[in-house]
């Protein structure tokens, strides 16, 4: 008989789906949710009366009860789903109580916030998973084997652009992470994916960064020159409806009515607020240039409002070059879509080998969210089977990481010049990463 395991889950908005429905329809063999918690209470019963969530009848508890559940419960891991800024506070007090934690990205928003994290970890010796599904897309796992074949010889430098879609990209303007002091702002949460992936793409640590950024699209400016004259601060009470390209009806949603909507009477949060807000405090563009611990540099970019989403990276490395491009398909989160699917059309991976004709790689494909990383994601969460070659499972070292190029950058752009990661968090310590080739191996190229 398989062993069951216990969770209880933290935070009810868009992104604890997933997990509740891998546990409440794929992996009840070996889950059971025994608990879920959230300061929403209409989320909080919503999410109870799911049909693949009431037959474990989990106790309900409101934010302020989490000591109370983990005692009347003990759920052997809680998964944090809720509001990135206070991902540290449950973390540390699941660890302190004695679980295993899973938890989105990013792991948390601040530096102290960071340090707090690895010193309960240290002290409690509990385990702590941080879920990057980019790094379990298949196209991304595949550049990872490329790069440890050593096709490319030794990585000399890295050029990443992401592409944010208007649609998609617009929907962080909307929802809470408009702030940072909830989000971090982009660069922390939604760069945490892609600093993530090049760390583990390099096995290398960031070591200092320099970085720029602006808003210049979701300004009340912008507004005025696609000739809305009157917005309001949400759509929904909005005279310019039918004139804007970004408004967005909760209403006519059902998932987005159901989790959004229905409940702003428990707490008044506002899932539509105006892009074009003056009040908000995050960029839409973004670039940053990292210096690694193995002597690559990394130039970076995010832009928010592009005609495409997805992005472009390129490998420079002593044998050659390595370029790929991904396609995702457009959504909002929350909205009952696939988030991120792979666009094959638009997807590809070539080889530039030195004085060398090009060729392209046979591409891994991979079906659902997120490039087709989500299932495979899961089931290393809820039912691994065995070792990695590509060690795709993160933990905290690697979750602060990610984060701290964020928090650096954010540093940078608010008080110029670069920023060490030491200073951030000292001695912090690398991840379990798969070997990569040996710097400096001699290597021959072919003669003209």
């Amino acid at each position: 008989m398989e062993k069951i395991t216990t969770y209880a889950i933290v935070g009810l908005g868009g992104r604890a789906r997933m997990y509740l429905e891998a546990i409440g329809k794929t992996f009840t063999a070996t889950s059971r949710l025994v608990a879920l918690c959230d300061r929403n209470e209409g989320r909080l019963n919503l999410a109870a009366e799911l049909p693949y969530v009431a037959p474990f009848a989990p106790k309900k508890f409101a934010a302020e009860q989490f000591d109370q559940m983990i005692a009347e419960t003990r759920p052997e891991i809680v998964i944090v789903t809720c509001q990135d800024s206070f991902h540290d506070l449950y973390i540390c007090r699941a660890m302190e109580l004695g679980c295993d934690v899973i938890t989105e990205k990013p792991m948390t928003t601040t530096a102290e916030k960071a340090r707090r994290i690895l010193e309960t970890k240290q002290r409690t010796g509990r385990n702590l998973r941080v879920t990057f599904n980019y790094r379990y897309s298949p196209p991304r796992t595949q550049i990872k084997e490329l790069l440890m074949s050593g096709v490319i010889g030794d990585i000399l430098s890295v050029d990443f652009q992401w592409m944010l879609d208007t649609a998609h990209g617009a929907d962080y303007f909307r929802r809470w992470h408009r702030h940072k002091s909830n989000s971090g702002g982009l660069l922390v949460h939604k760069s945490t994916h892609h600093f993530d992936l090049v760390n583990w793409w390099l096995s290398a640590l960031p070591k200092e960064l320099v970085a720029a950024g602006h808003r210049r699209f979701a300004t009340p400016q912008t507004a005025q020159r696609l000739g809305l004259a009157h917005p309001a601060p949400r759509c929904l009470q909005c005279a310019e409806q039918a004139h804007c390209p970004f408004f967005l009806d909760l209403a006519s949603n059902e998932e987005l009515k159901s989790v959004y909507l229905d409940q702003e009477s428990y707490d008044g949060y506002h899932r539509d607020q105006c892009i074009f807000s003056p009040d908000m405090d995050i960029e839409d563009s973004m670039q940053a240039i990292v210096n690694y611990d193995n002597g690559v540099t990394l130039k970076y970019s995010l832009n928010a409002f592009c005609a495409w989403e997805g992005f472009t990276i390129q490998f420079n490395g002593t044998k050659g070059r390595l370029e790929h491009k991904c396609e995702e398909t457009v959504y909002i989160n929350g909205d009952g879509t696939v988030p991120g699917a792979l666009k094959k059309e638009g997807t590809f991976t070539r080889i530039y080998p030195t004085r060398e004709p090009a060729y392209e790689v046979p591409l891994w494909t991979g079906e659902g969210g997120h490039g087709g990383g989500d299932a495979v994601l899961l089931k290393d969460l809820f039912a691994p089977d065995g070792q990695d070659k590509y060690l795709r499972a993160a933990d905290q070292r690697a979750g602060a990481a990610s984060i701290l190029c964020g928090i650096a950058a954010n540093r940078s752009i608010a008080e110029g010049g670069w920023v060490k990661i030491e200073d951030l968090v000292p001695n912090l310590e690398r991840p379990d990463y798969p070997p990569m080739p040996t710097p400096c191996t001699p290597f021959t190229l072919p003669l003209k």
